[in-house]
């Protein structure tokens, strides 16, 4: 009989403890250790037969031979790019999302578009239920097997009866193992199954995808070694009041981390966005003030967004500052670079900005976009809607340089627009591009050269 003991473990950030204490001392959260009963149990291999594997040898760095890791393809353009070119095998990836946003429709759909075997193993929802789902996409693959088991040692039981080529877990938070006594969802279950996945996935070379809950404060849910431990962590992002999805990559060992995938929802699953920039920017029949176009770049592809500013009295007296899809502190940095370097009385005003399509943009080159936009809301000025935007703006006042701007000036030539305005610092390769180019240095500069 093997020995049973009770740890305490944190619930925010896992620390393992021998007793109760009021404040982690990992994490400085109060009342946040609770315990979990632990089995001391000698730990298997994922398989029934032990493993014979010799042990490791160290190596010289130059006899190592550096392989390229295969892939495999998930038909699926968006969700390629963000992994940076296919699931490669072997690997694990989370994805990650707030309930409803679409997860389990997403890997499903990758289920029924791959050519390989899949195994579908969900802990959440019935094979009926599944199988609902199924023929609202409207994809075929005869391959994909579905399973509801939330208990690790069937699942691989499974797993060698049919021999798949991928494992998709929904979710990793239902999962539990025989080797703890612990209830599933907890810190120590999510950890051991983890490493039982990963165990299987290294020794097999069989990609597993796994879909993680997350926290209300967007975090995934169990211990932050989770994120640490795989290979790859997807972040699924996106707002209820719109139909579009964002795929980002906050971890990848095989590729980019800036990458960027766009999808809409739509009544039969997930559809591939190929060109966002026509849908960022909203149609409207007629010239309003308050808006402008920005030329962005997210990973390796260029977009062009639109970026509104609506710029209105203070009416109770404190004015307010509000911004969606974009960082509020940089915003009131521009504000006050405004009123210092270019003389707007901006202070006593209310100043709400938004990104249009729910897209949120970390890239400090819409700057320039976002102050066009505040100054066209201000001065009640319309901005022509064939001119976009792509610059940094400093303390100072100066219009900074931005990387690739020869990217930003292509896309921005492809869908059609007639002037660009950028830093003058940008060096700019001698090309006849049929864009005419606007070079501003200084606050004032953009005051002219738009009224």
């Amino acid at each position: 009989m093997a020995k049973v003991k009770s740890t305490f473990f944190c619930q925010n950030c896992g620390a393992q403890f021998p007793k109760w204490i009021g404040k982690c001392t990992s994490c400085h959260e109060w009342n946040t250790i609770v315990e979990e009963i632990v089995q001391k149990e000698e730990k298997r291999s994922w398989a029934t037969q032990p493993a014979t594997k010799k042990a490791a040898k160290s190596l010289k760095i130059d006899q190592i031979t550096s392989t390229q890791e295969s892939r495999l393809n998930t038909n699926n353009h968006e969700l390629n790019r963000v992994l940076g070119g296919g699931l490669v095998t072997g690997s694990i990836v989370l994805l990650g999302g707030e309930p409803g946003i679409g997860k389990s429709t997403l890997l499903l759909q990758i289920a029924l578009l791959m050519q390989q075997r899949v195994l579908y193993v969900s802990g959440e929802e019935s094979q009926s239920q599944i199988k609902l789902r199924a023929e609202r996409l409207a994809n075929h693959n005869k391959e994909c097997l579905i399973l509801t088991e939330t208990k690790t040692q069937n699942i691989f039981r499974e797993i060698e009866t049919n021999s798949p080529q991928v494992l998709v877990i929904d979710s990793i938070q239902t999962l539990h193992t025989d080797t703890i006594e612990a209830s599933p969802g907890s810190i120590s279950q999510i950890r051991e199954t983890t490493a039982e996945l990963i165990k299987f996935a290294k020794e097999t070379n069989i990609p597993v995808i796994l879909i993680g809950h997350i926290t209300k404060d967007g975090a995934i849910a169990g211990p932050k070694i989770l994120e640490h431990m795989v290979d790859v962590v997807l972040q699924f992002e996106g707002d209820r009041n719109h139909s579009y999805r964002i795929l980002r990559a906050q971890k990848n060992r095989f590729g980019s981390t800036a990458e960027l995938g766009i999808f809409e929802m739509q009544n039969t699953g997930l559809r591939e966005v190929e060109n966002p920039s026509e849908i960022l920017i909203s149609e409207k029949d007629a010239d309003l003030t308050g808006a402008a176009i920005a030329a962005t770049i997210e990973g390796m592809r260029p977009l062009m967004i639109e970026v509104q500013a609506l710029v209105s009295t203070a009416v109770y007296g404190t004015p307010q500052r509000s911004a969606t899809g974009y960082n509020i502190k940089r915003l009131n940095m521009l504000l006050a670079v405004l009123e210092k370097r270019a003389g707007f009385r901006l202070g006593t005003k209310d100043v709400f900005l938004n990104i249009a399509g729910g897209l949120r943009v970390e890239d400090p080159a819409i700057d320039l976009a976002v102050i066009a936009a505040i100054l066209s809301s201000n001065e009640d000025e319309v901005i022509a809607p064939n001119i976009c935007f792509t610059a940094e703006v400093g303390l100072s006042g100066e219009i900074r340089a931005v990387n690739r701007v020869e990217q930003r000036i292509l896309e921005a030539e492809k869908l059609g627009f007639d002037k660009i305005v950028l830093s003058k610092y940008n060096k700019i390769p001698n090309q006849n591009y049929q864009i005419e180019i606007i070079k501003v240095g200084s606050m004032l500069d953009i005051v002219k050269a738009l009224f």
